[in-house]
């Protein structure tokens, strides 16, 4: 298939331009918002972490302590 020039009037042809230079900015805005959106998840992510950590050394404290007080004296 042979290819044809396509001819254009200036006027449309920076108005066009005009049109991609905005869908590249929105593309960017875009970009920068999910970058912050996972930024965002991680540090929750992180969070959540430190929470399950604090409250698996909390269970074991309490487990311990059960059975401490439910186990008889030795002596």
């Amino acid at each position: 298939m042979e290819r044809m020039p396509v001819f254009v009037k200036i006027d449309e042809y920076n108005d066009v331009l005009a049109v991609v230079g905005s869908i590249r900015k929105k593309l960017d805005e875009a970009k920068e918002t999910l970058l912050k959106i996972s930024d965002l998840k991680n540090e929750e992510d992180h969070q959540l972490e430190l929470w399950q950590n604090s409250l698996a050394e909390l269970e074991k404290k309490v487990d311990f302590i059960n059975h401490s007080l439910n186990e008889p004296e030795q002596f």
